[in-house]
């Protein structure tokens, strides 16, 4: 399948997701959920699945995205004392480190979120990156196969390229999401380069493990494939000294 026809593919799920999620009312704010990576109902509940993940109990950091559905996860990290890193939207900022030792525990609930996380966190260099022992991803869809869907910007997969040029994820780290089961497509997501699968999807109703041989991860930035703009992020130039130069 050649690229526009992948990506008009995509575009067809995602508008189908959205315009149901708000049809059937189970959307939550910020609505309309349409461009956006959308809140649900019962995302606290489908958060607390994830927690209960060996793979969550273990991980001492932990990365996310910095969208609505997933406040409650990044707030569940805090409150057990994980160190937090959270994606600035569009990485226009890079990336934030929250360390709960420094914050506190009456400003946790407003540190997971975006503008809380730049009032409690601080923006690091990619030097300072820690490894990170488990990814949460925000996702519009998610086929059967672990296969998902952002909103369209490319801005997850950058995020994931950059770890991994640090080395600080391999294909070993876990990536969960939660979603509504709304969410989850029959259909198959067409996949590119340089995006990824889930392992574990978490909705208000269930914990899904994903299992079977399609666990998918790039190799990192697929740098003939950078748009223009994203080259001129922070923190692509500064990926770019690292690895002229070395960490």
């Amino acid at each position: 399948m050649e690229t526009k026809e992948v990506k008009k593919l995509k575009n067809e799920i995602r508008r189908k997701i959205w315009d149901l999620l708000e049809e059937k009312d189970v959307a939550a704010f910020p609505r309309p959920v349409h461009g956006r990576i959308p809140n649900f109902k019962g995302a606290d509940i489908a958060a607390q699945r994830i927690t209960g993940l060996p793979e969550w109990q273990k991980a001492s950091v932990v990365k996310s995205n910095p969208d609505s559905p997933q406040y409650h996860l990044r707030l569940q990290a805090l409150r057990e004392g994980k160190i937090l890193i959270m994606a600035t939207p569009r990485l226009i900022h890079g990336f934030l480190l929250l360390n709960p030792r420094l914050i506190p525990t009456s400003r946790l609930s407003q540190a997971a979120t975006i503008a809380g996380a730049f009032k409690y966190g601080r923006l690091i260099s990619l030097r300072e990156m820690p490894n990170i022992d488990l990814i949460v991803t925000g996702c519009v869809a998610v086929d059967r196969r672990g296969a998902r869907l952002g909103k369209g910007g490319g801005y997850s997969e950058l995020e994931y390229g950059i770890l991994k040029e640090l080395g600080v994820v391999d294909e070993k780290t876990p990536i969960v999401t939660t979603i509504h089961d709304l969410q989850v497509v029959s259909e198959e997501i067409p996949m590119e380069v340089h995006d990824y699968t889930v392992d574990y999807y978490a909705t208000p109703r269930r914990l899904v493990k994903i299992d079977g041989g399609f666990r998918y991860r790039p190799r990192g930035i697929y740098w003939d494939l950078l748009k223009p703009e994203l080259r001129e992020l922070r923190v692509i130039k500064e990926l770019i000294e690292i690895k002229h130069r070395g960490r």
